[in-house]
C-alpha cells in the first residue's frame, strides 16, 4: 500500500543521523552522523553487543524516534520533515514492525489483532478481515483466526505479530530480535517466514538480531562502531 519506489534509487538513504543522550551527568553519543543506503527487497541484519545502538536506529528507520540531526529519505523524500500526523501515517502504510514481544491484545482474536493497522489507515472491515485472513493462513494460522492471543502459543502468537506488520503489504519490514523469546523450533520457523515473505511480498527488511541463524540467512550485514556503521562478513 506504499508508494512505489524506482528501482534505480534507494528505498531508503540515511544521512548524517546523529543521536545521543544524557544518562547520570553523562552525555552519550549512540549514533554519530551515521550513513545508511537500503534497496528494494534488500534483507539487512544489525548485529553487535548489546547497547550499541542497534534498537536506536531501527527506531529512528522506522520513525519511532527523530534523531538529533540528518535526514532520513524514503524515495528521496526527508520524511522527518514531516509532522507527526504525517509521519504517523505513512509509517502506518508504509513500514511494519516486529519486536521480540509481539505486543498483541489479549481480549482480541488473532484476525481482530491483525486487522488492526488496516482499520487504523481507514480500509474498509470487510476488505481488511481479507487481507488478515490470507496472511494468517499464509502464516501457517488457518485454524487459530478466531482464537484470542491468549490462547495461543508463543510462536503463535509471534506469527500473528509478523502477520499484524504484513497486513498492509508494507515496503520495509523492521524486526528487532523477533525470536528473542522462542524455542529453536519456531525461532527456524520464523526464520524461514521471513526470508520467504521478503521475496513474496518484495519487501525490504532489516533485522536487529543476536541469532547467526538468523543474521546467517540476510544478504548484507552490518554492526555499530563509534556511532557509525561497520560491514560484517
Amino acid at each position: 500500500m506504499s508508494d512505489p519506489v524506482s528501482s534505480t534509487s534507494p528505498l531508503i538513504r540515511a544521512c548524517d543521523l546523529s543521536k545521543s543522550y544524557d544518562h547520570t551527568g553523562a552525555h552519550i553519543m549512540v549514533l554519530d552522523r551515521l550513513a545508511l543506503s537500503l534497496n528494494s527487497k534488500e534483507t539487512l541484519g544489525i548485529v553487535g553487543a548489546s547497547g550499541i545502538g542497534k534498537s536506536t536506529l531501527l527506531h529512528i528507520l522506522g520513525t519511532l524516534d527523530r534523531p538529533d540531526s540528518g535526514r532520513l529519505e524514503y524515495a528521496g523524500k526527508n520524511v522527518l520533515e514531516w509532522d507527526d500526523t504525517k509521519l504517523a501515517r505513512f509509517r502506518n502504510q508504509t513500514i511494519g514492525f516486529v519486536f521480540q514481544f509481539h505486543h498483541l491484545l489479549p481480549e482480541f482474536s488473532a484476525l481482530e489483532n491483525t486487522m488492526m493497522p488496516a482499520l487504523i489507515d481507514g480500509v474498509g472491515k470487510k476488505t481488511a478481515k481479507q487481507a488478515a485472513e490470507r496472511i494468517l493462513v499464509r502464516v501457517g494460522l488457518k485454524d487459530r483466526l478466531n482464537h484470542r492471543a491468549g490462547e495461543l502459543s508463543g510462536g503463535e502468537q509471534q506469527r500473528v505479530a509478523l502477520a499484524r506488520a504484513l497486513v498492509q503489504r508494507p515496503a520495509l519490514l523492521l524486526a528487532d530480535e523477533p525470536t528473542g523469546n522462542l524455542d529453536r523450533k519456531n525461532s527456524d520457523l520464523i526464520h524461514n517466514l521471513l526470508m520467504e515473505l521478503n521475496v513474496e511480498l518484495g519487501m525490504a527488511l532489516v533485522v536487529v538480531t543476536h541469532n547467526m541463524e538468523l543474521a546467517a540467512l540476510v544478504s548484507r550485514r552490518v554492526t555499530i562502531l563509534n556511532g557509525g556503521l561497520c560491514e560484517v562478513d
